[in-house]
């Protein structure tokens, strides 16, 4: 797809935050074009049940959830691209996506690539994504009341997430490859407290046990080779993310991980580019917030865009003067 043509707004990413905002630019009536590479979703599309999304009296999968933000989107006549950004180009009067099969110019860059979780890299991890094999313990938790899980990860991430896990499910097995945690001392003093945390040091996820279902998991301790098996349901799995974001390379300001920083109305140190969603710095990774910065970042374009000379294109129905549509 080679867009020449200038749009208003292009929006890298079709998971939550990326189609929260074409929502509101499409209402907004700006010329918007969306730009995925695997065709929208990102790690909403993985998760098994939502329980914690507001208007959904019952769980819901995250590809249920996905697939009604896309038809949402699709009846303000929104398409999503499949394109692979490559390269981003910015200046003074715009943004140049380059992608895989062509070039995409518009005033405004959404970035809403999201962030991939680290993976352990064992075949049996791919297989049982989403039927114990977990990457938030805020959403998916609940699953394992009083039951046995293990949480694999020594950082401030696996901590916290061990600690809140630690409520809700029987016994919690924190699996670190090191003798002792790297998150800060006040967590590790809490975590210390909690009478139903096992650690299991110098130890690896060797294999993830189950077929249809997480079963338990077999570890391997590092120093003497030995192994075991521990029986439980679920696995949580916090060695660290990574931000979607090599195609941004010199373009705008990220924190020492990759991830973009950005203001409370999503802009960037470049003017004309935004960031939104789990790509964002200091994020707290939660649909509902990706939304809402995906909401905020399409307002805020569109206030920019109604000061710009000459002025946005504007459809027949609209009025540049009536403000954000709602």
């Amino acid at each position: 797809m080679n867009s020449e043509k200038l749009h208003d707004v292009a929006i890298l990413g079709a998971g939550p935050a990326g189609l929260a905002a074409a929502i509101y630019t499409a209402r907004s009536r700006l010329d918007t074009v969306v730009l995925d590479a695997q065709g929208g979703g990102g790690q909403l599309a993985i998760i098994d049940r939502i329980e914690n999304y507001p208007g959904f009296d019952k769980a819901v999968t995250g590809m249920d959830l996905f697939e009604a933000m896309r038809r949402q989107a699709e009846g303000f006549g929104v398409q999503v691209a499949f394109e692979q950004a490559q390269k981003v180009e910015a200046d003074g009067e715009g943004v140049t996506v380059i992608g895989d099969s062509g070039r995409h110019r518009a005033r405004y860059l959404i970035v809403a690539t999201g962030a991939r979780h680290r993976e352990l890299c064992i075949p049996s991890e791919e297989r049982l994504k989403g039927r114990g094999v977990s990457y938030c313990a805020t959403c998916d938790g609940n699953f394992f009341a009083a039951k046995p899980v293990a949480v694999v990860g020594g950082g401030d991430s696996a901590v916290k997430e061990a600690i809140y896990l630690s409520r809700i499910v029987e016994k919690v097995y924190l699996i670190h490859r090191r003798d002792r945690l790297r998150a800060e001392a006040l967590l590790q003093e809490r975590i210390r407290e909690r009478p139903n945390v096992e650690f299991v040091w110098d130890s690896v996820v060797d294999e993830i046990l189950g077929e249809d279902a997480v079963r338990g998991v077999r570890v391997k301790n590092i120093k003497t080779g030995a192994l075991r098996e521990i029986p439980l349901e679920a696995v949580f799995v916090f060695v660290g993310i990574l931000p979607n974001t090599d195609f941004l390379s010199g373009q705008v300001k990220l924190d020492e991980m990759g991830f973009v920083v950005a203001d409370g109305r999503m802009r960037t140190s470049h003017p004309r580019i935004f960031a939104c969603g789990d790509v964002r710095a200091d994020s707290v990774r939660q649909i509902g917030v990706a939304v809402g910065d995906g909401i905020t970042a399409a307002v805020t374009i569109q206030e920019l865009l109604d000061t710009e000379t000459p002025p946005r294109r504007c459809g027949p129905e609209c009025d540049p003067a009536a403000g954000p549509a709602r």
